[in-house]
């Protein structure tokens, strides 16, 4: 599948709202989001979950495509949090006897707590894939969460230092990318929304481990930073702490909020051949932008970047808004898309950066 070659391709960051039939949505909205299992948010029986999880993945497969997107993901139906799915499968980690960590809120979160080597068992995500790619004809991305991130959010219980254990996590996400690349992904995205919220550690090693996990790879790759889920980190910084260093990684696509925090686009400047996936809803209101709300945020970043090097989203995943909510946003996201599409002048770029 090749990926949409139109101005300004619409996408996800990755999740979907969950249906209320599928997961407690209540109990998901009142907590941090899981580091380790947390069985006890789904409504069906484990018997029958994985099929009621496919039936929730046709359900986010449709709302993508009825809104107009041009690359869609699985909605993350199966998962309890963006990263937990996958930490929680690979070899090292004491399931039964969880560690501790302070969140970036301040809180603290049980999380997975490593005693050996980590190492991937099996692929966690290729059923995933398979099933996006089995029932749409568009482009498709699947996220994984980051070498970094995971670092952050687990217990040290086994490494001399967490640089080991992220370039160890580093190993086992390259050999998952692979694998969803050899099922069909078109583009895979790594979540490292810890980079921003630990720059200092970042730039210490997060880039290294991240080098580590692309390694080899060839497909379309994207990294998604972010400042936290709106409904759960109200307080915005006015800017990145973390994001020029990305300039020289071989990732392709960077996805960056711009939305609730009104971000100065002038730091895209700092991230020459990089495809910016550009956040244009804010997730911290249940209002629906207008496409021309949505239009003016897209020109925001345009004399900062080209325009064929932008793909539009959301700021972050649309976990905690409701479904219908979340629909009415994409709708407009995409006919903004078409707004600012329709006015640029296919000549010279608006702008060389």
């Amino acid at each position: 599948m090749m990926m949409p070659t139109k101005l300004f391709p619409t996408t996800l960051v990755g999740s979907y709202p969950q249906p209320d039939w599928l997961i407690d949505r209540q109990k998901l909205a009142k907590e941090m989001p899981a580091r380790i299992r947390a069985q006890e948010l789904w409504r069906v029986a484990p018997e029958w979950l994985e099929q009621a999880q496919d039936d929730a993945t046709i359900l986010a497969i449709r709302d993508q495509e009825r809104a107009g997107l041009d690359i869609l993901t699985d909605g993350e139906m199966r998962r309890e949090s963006y990263s937990n799915r996958f930490a929680t499968a690979l070899e090292g980690i004491d399931l039964e006897n969880p560690g501790t960590v302070v969140s970036r809120t301040g809180r603290k979160n049980l999380v997975p707590r490593v005693v050996g080597p980590v190492r991937r068992k099996y692929p966690v995500q290729v059923r995933d894939v398979q099933f996006l790619r089995a029932n749409t004809d568009r482009s498709i991305k699947m996220t994984v969460p980051g070498p970094f991130t995971m670092s952050q959010q687990a217990q040290n219980d086994f490494y001399e230092t967490e640089e080991a254990l992220a370039m160890a996590y580093a190993a086992a996400v390259n050999e998952e990318i692979k694998d969803l690349f050899a099922a069909g992904a078109d583009t895979v995205q790594i979540d490292e929304p810890y980079m921003q919220a630990q720059p200092e550690k970042a730039r210490q090693f997060g880039v290294k481990a991240l080098n580590r996990a692309l390694d080899g790879v060839l497909g379309a790759t994207a990294i998604h930073l972010c400042f936290g889920y709106a409904a759960l980190v109200q307080e915005r910084p006015s800017g990145y702490s973390f994001l020029p260093e990305l300039a020289e990684c071989p990732v392709q696509q960077i996805s960056i909020e711009t939305a609730q925090s009104s971000l100065d686009c002038s730091v895209l400047l700092k991230l020459p051949g990089k495809t910016i996936i550009l956040g244009v809803l804010d997730l911290s209101t249940h209002e629906i932008e207008t496409p021309e709300i949505v239009a003016g945020r897209i020109r925001r970043a345009l004399p900062f970047v080209s325009p064929e090097r932008l793909i539009v989203a959301p700021d972050c995943g649309l976990k905690y808004l409701p479904r219908n909510v979340a629909f009415e946003k994409i709708k407009a996201m995409v006919e903004g898309a078409k707004l600012v599409r329709s006015k640029i002048d296919m000549g010279p770029a608006v702008a060389q950066a």
